[in-house]
């Protein structure tokens, strides 16, 4: 058996950018803040673990505990997130797995009627990216944009991975099926381009700082003290945007914010944020747009 490549020590997919350096990015009617809300809509295997509230029976098959935990999301949770989102006018760009459409159709049809985007999140979020081959990754990709545009009719533009992983050819895989922009880097505040071997790519901000899995099963955080985070972020980057514009991402899944005591927090923290002017409540989609069009040519 042959030994497998060493994995590269320096990716190429983007030049070092200091935000300082750059020419000053403008949104539309001169908002500040480009603020994009993702809800992760997942679908979870029967018979192993994953993300969990209790750690005790996570070696149990089934762990009936944390697996129902979960689906509260897609019973309950995401349909009060809906409610609280529509409340203030902002349409979800999902981080859709594929198999949802399969086995909550219920949860297509709630966000076809919001006029939510839906961007690729793998087939579950019990399978991951980087351990696959080739083969099963081009299938994994091909599978999840196939499913998702016959449900919705609209072919997805926008991916985030389960668990934001990748392959080191997963940028390549994606755009050569269609996707142009990607979620899975979380190191800047605007869009940029990636390097991919045929097509393009941009890379959208996302975060996993102010991302409710973060906040609640890794810092321990209540509700209060997630939506004062974000009311922070998004003060100190509508000042920051004064000068260039930002973009801001909220990152939530429905099993964890879809509940009662962390809702009303976040309710109050999008009245916060479209309280004030030069906000744009913007789809992933429309910021990679308008990102593309106003840079200039070459």
């Amino acid at each position: 058996m042959s030994p497998l490549p060493a994995a590269p020590q320096l990716h190429d997919r983007f030049p070092y950018s200091a935000i300082v350096d750059r020419p000053p990015l403008r949104w539309p009617n001169g908002a500040r803040v480009a603020v994009w809300v993702i809800p992760n809509i997942e679908h979870f295997l029967f018979d192993r673990p994953s993300s969990s509230i209790i750690q005790s029976t996570t070696g149990f098959v089934p762990d009936v505990l944390n697996y129902s935990w979960r689906d509260y999301g897609a019973r309950v949770g995401i349909w009060r997130l809906m409610e609280v989102m529509e409340r203030h006018g902002v349409k979800g760009t999902v981080a859709l797995n594929s198999d949802v459409c399969e086995h909550y159709p219920r949860i297509i049809e709630g966000g076809q009627a919001l006029g939510w985007e839906w961007m690729g999140h793998g087939t579950n979020n019990s399978t991951m990216i980087n351990s696959q081959s080739e083969g099963e990754e081009r299938e994994l990709v091909t599978t999840v944009i196939e499913t998702i545009s016959g449900v919705t009719g609209t072919r997805p533009r926008g991916w985030l991975s389960p668990g934001l992983t990748e392959s080191h050819r997963s940028l390549d895989v994606l755009a050569a099926a269609g996707i142009d922009y990607v979620a899975n880097w979380v190191n800047d505040e605007q869009p940029y381009p990636m390097r991919v071997a045929s097509g393009s790519m941009l890379s959208l901000p996302y975060s996993v700082e102010l991302n409710d899995y973060t906040a609640f099963l890794e810092q321990g955080q209540s509700g209060e003290a997630f939506a004062q985070a974000i009311r922070d972020q998004f003060d100190v980057l509508y000042e920051d945007g004064l000068t260039t514009g930002r973009v801001m991402s909220i990152c939530l899944h429905p099993f964890l914010i879809g509940h009662p005591h962390r809702s009303k927090h976040f309710d109050r923290a999008l009245a916060h944020i479209t309280s004030r002017e030069d906000v744009w409540l913007a789809t992933g989609s429309q910021i990679a747009d308008w990102y593309r069009s106003s840079q200039p040519a070459g």
